[in-house]
């Protein structure tokens, strides 16, 4: 049997701070989701002025990117090119989540909402930093 790399309680908020940072600094309102490498969830914040759909959009992005170990951007720009795409189950197909690797290994993903795509994976990306 072989051992495998998971999230602690310790990472999870270490995570989310650094999130909070990056968004906080850009004056930004979001929902952020992390999830282990099923896309189950971990830890969740709403920032003060973020609307109720951010929760659930935050939360699907992440999942997408846990489940499939790629940044949920790779399945909005596929959609462009094969609509078909649109029914993946695994989540919603729009930017704004990176996987959480360690040793080679999908441990989990960070999902955002509430502001542009590319700004929502980049408060994402920050959270993922610290972790490195």
């Amino acid at each position: 049997m072989r051992n495998k790399p998971c999230l602690t309680l310790a990472d999870v908020k270490k995570m989310m701070a650094a999130c909070e940072a990056e968004a906080a600094a850009n004056k930004w309102a979001v929902a952020i989701s992390i999830v282990d490498d099923g896309g189950h969830l971990l830890g969740f914040e709403r920032m003060d002025g973020v609307g109720p759909a951010t929760v659930e959009v935050s939360l699907g992005k992440a999942r997408t990117s846990a489940m499939t170990k790629r940044p949920s951007k790779v399945f909005e720009d596929r959609v462009k090119d094969r609509p078909a795409f649109v029914t993946f189950p695994a989540g919603i197909l729009i930017q704004g989540a990176v996987p959480i690797m360690h040793e080679n290994e999908c441990v989990g993903a960070i999902g955002v909402s509430g502001v542009q795509s590319h700004e929502d994976e980049q408060v994402a990306l920050a959270g993922v930093k610290v972790l490195g």
